[in-house]
């Protein structure tokens, strides 16, 4: 079965900058699955998949715009910690965090921490990189009913209800 819209796609990948630098990963014993055609992954890659099947091995570079966008100057905040739905124990400087906004939650990058609040960059943390992944696909199958009506993949790194 090739990879097509409401399809279950499962895969397992690297993820580098192109000057070399891991960012992230899946292991071939912990993939993760997608509902394709339905916008659950980066655009790019989810178009670079359409066609694949069981056993294809490719690498993808998509460029910042491709990616998570190009990085917009002036996207600095100051918001109240309390804000902050997701944080390290501990807000320093380059710290990960995920804010809650009128448009849902939104990652951003503590750019300096007081006591209270905290001066946060809502760029996504990777845009403005050029990106490459190397995916290895383990699984293809149709996607269910129920998994299609909600948008996203059910099982393995999928969304349970």
């Amino acid at each position: 079965m090739n990879i097509a819209k409401n399809t279950v796609v499962t895969f397992s990948y690297v993820l580098k900058k192109t000057t070399g630098e891991e960012v992230d990963r899946a292991e071939p014993d912990d993939p993760m699955s997608y509902l394709h055609g339905h916008q659950n992954i980066l655009l790019g890659l989810e178009q670079a998949l359409e066609g694949g099947t069981i056993g294809d091995k490719l690498d993808v570079n998509l460029s910042a715009a491709n990616a998570y966008g190009v990085r917009v100057e002036g996207r600095e905040q100051r918001v109240p910690i309390k804000h902050l739905m997701a944080k390290p124990k501990k807000l320093v400087k380059g710290a990960m965090v995920k804010v809650n906004t009128e448009q849902g939650p939104r990652d951003a990058t503590v750019v300096k921490a007081g006591k209270f609040n905290v001066d946060i960059d809502t760029n996504h943390p990777l845009a403005g990189v050029d990106l490459c992944f190397s995916v290895a696909i383990h699984e293809v199958r149709e996607a269910t009913p129920e998994e299609i009506s909600h948008g996203h993949a059910h099982g393995i790194g999928g969304h349970h209800h």
